[in-house]
């Protein structure tokens, strides 16, 4: 398989001001942008890391241009931000730039005694009644113990793959 690449644009909104990064010993706090290059499946993923906090919000559609895959974190144990989280998403998603991106959404720490399952936030989310023509997964993960994240990125993957690049 040659290399090919495909760009994502993972948004955080929620309370928690921590990326979906781990290190080792604890998260990496991310107030206004990371960047990285990963390997994953073949496919080289250029990341952006941008980041949910309201004051840099604005700042997002810098980031919109050539965007294959969408990655929103949700914090699911956070219920007084959900609506805040459904009102961003949904004016996220009337941008044209991002009209065929994928979306992945990451019902993040599921590890914690509470936290909503990934059918409870999609119900909140109103996700059923999405543009019926927007690919999108809802996964339950934990960034702190990585469970569910490769399985979300995986489905991203193949099916951003599936849109714009031929397969063999």
């Amino acid at each position: 398989m040659e290399k090919t690449q495909v760009s994502l644009a993972p948004l955080l909104v929620s309370t928690s001001k921590q990326s979906a990064t781990k290190n080792k010993k604890k998260n990496i706090p991310c107030y206004a942008h990371q960047v990285f290059e990963n390997m994953f499946s073949g496919y080289t993923l250029n990341i952006w890391d941008v980041g949910g906090q309201r004051t840099i919000r604005s700042y997002w559609r810098n980031y919109f241009e050539q965007t294959d895959g969408l990655v929103w974190v949700v914090d699911s144990s956070d219920l007084r931000r959900l609506d805040d989280c459904k009102m961003e998403l949904d004016n996220l998603l009337k941008e044209e730039r991002l009209s065929g991106a994928s979306l992945l959404i990451l019902a993040n720490k599921q590890d914690i005694k509470g936290a909503l399952t990934p059918a409870e936030i999609a119900k909140v989310l109103n996700l059923e009644a999405m543009d019926k023509s927007r690919h999108w997964e809802i996964v339950g993960c934990s960034a702190y113990t990585g469970e569910g994240l490769l399985e979300g990125f995986d489905w991203l993957v193949q099916d951003v793959a599936s849109r714009i690049y031929m397969l063999d």
